[in-house]
């Protein structure tokens, strides 16, 4: 059984996307919903399947992270798309994720702010604290996208969290000051993600992109790893390959693909 908040049939009333998370399967408890959501894609299901847990077990998160998961209080998803794209094209779709993530908290009266490539934080007393986490697996055959996962998780009803992650994280409801609701939470990232999605699957990402812009943690001091070396700039965007856009002191624009950024 799901719990109130999640109940499929309450999830549906509040669903306007057409396609994306029509089919909706609730997990008590599962090691991880990106996983899960490759077992069926292998197996065939469609697009759109969207697979949420109570728990998760083994979450991840990028660079091999763990991704804590406490039973019953936030909100842990994937959903299976099928973009007909070369792989080559699919780096962006962490991003458009963010942006639909970051414009549904937004229309839910929070004040979301995007950390290349996949964080969103919110203000706190500490300053910007991590929030949620965005996680996209792809499988590919012949240069072509098979099917992509993609997976979510967002801290929504934590009051406390452990060691050093309280510095470093919040939660919705510490923003709010009180409970919320995961599967008005859930709707609204899938109401606002199915546009733009298939307007990147149509038109490339641009226009996705540019919201991502709208959020995005800019202007900040930053290093990245370039040449095996630290290079500091100032980050000012993203293009349409996903790629960080960082302005170094010498004037000269540099393009981060992969690696990690620290914010100084």
């Amino acid at each position: 059984m799901s719990p109130a908040d999640l109940d499929p049939t309450r999830f549906r009333a509040s669903l306007r996307a057409l396609r994306l998370g029509q089919s909706f399967e609730y997990l008590p408890s599962c090691a991880s919903t990106n996983d899960e959501v490759a077992a069926r894609a292998m197996a065939g299901a469609e697009e759109g399947l969207l697979v949420v847990a109570g728990e998760q077990t083994a979450g991840r998160g990028r660079r091999g992270r763990v991704w804590q998961s406490p039973a019953n209080q936030n909100l842990t998803f994937s959903m299976l798309l099928r973009p007909a794209l070369p792989a080559q094209l699919v780096a962006p779709m962490t991003l458009l994720a963010g942006a639909a993530l970051a414009a549904s908290l937004a229309g839910l009266g929070f004040s979301p702010r995007l950390k290349w490539p996949n964080d969103v934080l919110l203000d706190t007393r500490a300053g910007p604290s991590k929030v949620a986490g965005i996680l996209t697996e792809m499988a590919s055959e012949a240069g072509r996208v098979r099917h992509v996962v993609l997976g979510v998780g967002i801290n929504v009803n934590t009051h406390a969290f452990p060691g050093e992650l309280a510095t470093r994280a919040t939660s919705l409801c510490l923003a709010r000051g009180q409970h919320v609701d995961r599967g008005e939470v859930l709707a609204a990232f899938v109401n606002a993600f199915e546009p733009i999605y298939y307007d990147f699957v149509a038109h490339g990402p641009s226009a996705a992109l540019a919201k991502w812009n709208d959020h995005a943690l800019l202007g900040q001091i930053c290093s990245v790893e370039r040449n095996g070396q630290p290079t500091q700039g100032v980050a000012e965007g993203v293009d349409v390959s996903g790629a960080l856009l960082v302005r170094t002191a010498a004037g000269e624009v540099i393009s981060v693909h992969a690696g990690e950024v620290n914010w100084l």
